[in-house]
């Protein structure tokens, strides 16, 4: 079990990667996914049946994809990141896009700066994985729902099927350095994520993670064979 001072430090290097990217998180992304993400993305927004008079979050919202599609769904959005330079991105795409509807705000994902039982909606593409506590962020989430709110899970997977496991971390282990190095400079900032996955429990550890807290629904939808997935959880 990690303590504080890792959880510090592995947010304060986090932090620093993603903000080395940002100016070119979305266009790699792009290439490596064949702009699949934007898809995987707007399913979450689907999924999350958002609608008018109600209240969510985005967390880890990076530079605003799912908290743009939110916003065109009605109700009050508040898109958090602890990333400066994501949220700057962020802030330049709603402004170009009339995002209104979305309030940007800094803040850690361990330590939310709102009200118990205060939001009909969380969702968090591609950000529970590099919490510094997958566990906290999970509690706070619960924390902020009303009961009877929904939490939407958007991130990386492993494949239950052991070839195709194996041949999808051999892709992440030689193709995404290349990706950062060619389009950031910074070969650590995406061979950072094959380690993150092997220690993120995915699919069935998060959904068993999600039981413990006592959600009364979860859902797991696995994409392209499991190597993404979305978890659709509802707070008791």
């Amino acid at each position: 079990m990690g303590t504080a001072s890792d959880s510090t430090r592995h947010t304060q290097k986090v932090d620093q990667l993603f903000g080395a990217i940002a100016a070119r998180y979305d266009l790699v992304n792009d290439i490596q996914s064949l702009g699949l993400h934007r898809v995987w993305k707007r399913r979450v927004v689907s999924l999350a049946n958002f609608s008018e008079g109600e209240t969510g979050l985005d967390l880890c919202c990076g530079t605003g994809d799912i908290a743009i599609g939110l916003a065109k769904r009605g109700g009050a959005l508040v898109g958090m990141d602890l990333n400066r330079p994501m949220l700057q991105q962020a802030a330049a795409r709603l402004a170009k896009r009339g995002g209104q509807c979305v309030r940007l705000a800094q803040a850690d994902a361990l330590n939310l700066p709102l009200g118990n039982h205060s939001l009909d909606l969380v969702t968090i593409g591609y950000g529970l994985r590099n919490l510094g506590s997958m566990e906290d962020g999970l509690r706070e989430i619960t924390r902020v729902l009303k009961p009877g709110g929904r939490l939407l899970i958007l991130d990386f997977g492993k494949p239950a099927n052991r070839l195709l496991r194996s041949a999808y971390y051999l892709y992440l282990a030689w193709i995404l350095p290349v990706f950062g190095w060619l389009c950031c400079g910074n070969a650590s900032a995406y061979a950072y994520i094959l380690d993150s996955l092997k220690k993120y429990p995915a699919q069935k550890g998060v959904a068993a993670k999600l039981d413990l807290l006592s959600y009364k629904s979860v859902q797991i939808i696995d994409i392209m064979g499991g190597t993404m997935s979305i978890h659709v959880a509802i707070k008791q």
